[in-house]
């Protein structure tokens, strides 16, 4: 996969155009006709979705959202076939995905914590550690300056967005370890970190709580402050999808439109980076 700097994702955000208005009740007064705004693909880039549909929906009161969180790769392929209006995905896409027919619009940056049990006291690890445990050269705690016990390697699905940013910024692309856990979504990572005290993973720096513990990578913290300043690596794009020449509902237009003013993105900064 041909990697888009961040950088540049961030210099072509995309400034859709704005919604026209709301229309007319029988009474003459302005309100939205009813209208549901079909959403699937990534569980990492859900949360977010939730809080922000949450929000919008106290100003478009006819407005409703049908989101369905199932995988990047879903809301890749939903987009083009016209069975989701907007895609979610948290990670670049490919050259082909993009020859499909598919705009990406990019509204916020996201870090990926690496997590373990928090009784694990290793506190740390080198992209190399991380590579090596993923690969299965490193597979011991002990070997980490931990305590002794074999490490239980916990990944995504194949299709996952956060597994396919992972991989690529790690450097272990198709290389995962035979035996690894996988998982289908943030929560079920999460929750098998939490009960498995050899247990190692990543998720969404977003999705990080008191449940599980996030490493420092390269001695560095896993925060949005460090991701922003550049110091922390693991970090990937947070896209919205809609299809190329596809013309959307007015409704849809003017919630693209509004993730990204002030109050769109100042959601995006109680757990995430804004993208203005």
């Amino acid at each position: 996969m041909k990697k888009i700097p961040i950088v540049f994702l961030l210099a072509s955000v995309f400034l859709g155009p704005v919604f026209a208005g709301p229309g007319k009740d029988q009474g003459g007064t302005a309100g939205p006709a009813p209208y549901t705004i079909t959403v699937a693909g990534s569980t990492s880039v859900s949360p977010l979705m939730e809080l922000l549909t949450a929000e919008y929906k106290k100003q478009r009161a006819g407005v409703s959202f049908n989101i369905s969180a199932t995988g990047s790769g879903d809301g890749i392929k939903a987009v083009p076939a016209e069975t989701a209006e907007i895609g979610m995905s948290s990670r670049e896409l490919s050259a082909a995905e993009t020859g499909t027919g598919i705009d990406g619009h990019l509204i916020a940056i996201d870090g990926i914590a690496v997590i373990v049990n928090s009784g694990n006291p290793v506190s740390s690890l080198t992209l190399d550690q991380i590579r090596d445990i993923y690969t299965g050269t490193l597979t011991d705690w002990s070997q980490a300056g931990g305590r002794a016990g074999k490490i239980a390697v916990v990944s995504r699905e194949p299709g996952s967005g956060t597994r396919g940013a992972f991989e690529e910024i790690v450097k272990f692309q198709d290389k995962l370890v035979l035996g690894a856990i996988e998982f289908d979504g943030t929560g079920a990572v999460k929750a098998e970190i939490s009960r498995n005290a050899d247990a190692v993973g990543y998720i969404s720096l977003g999705s990080v709580d008191n449940a599980v513990k996030a490493l420092n990578v390269e001695g560095v913290a896993a925060s949005t402050a460090n991701v922003v300043n550049g110091s922390y690596k693991i970090a990937r794009p947070f896209l919205l999808l809609t299809k190329k020449g596809r013309s959307l509902n007015g409704e849809t237009t003017a919630f693209l439109d509004w993730i990204l003013t002030d109050a769109g993105q100042a959601i995006v900064k109680t757990s995430w980076i804004s993208v203005k």
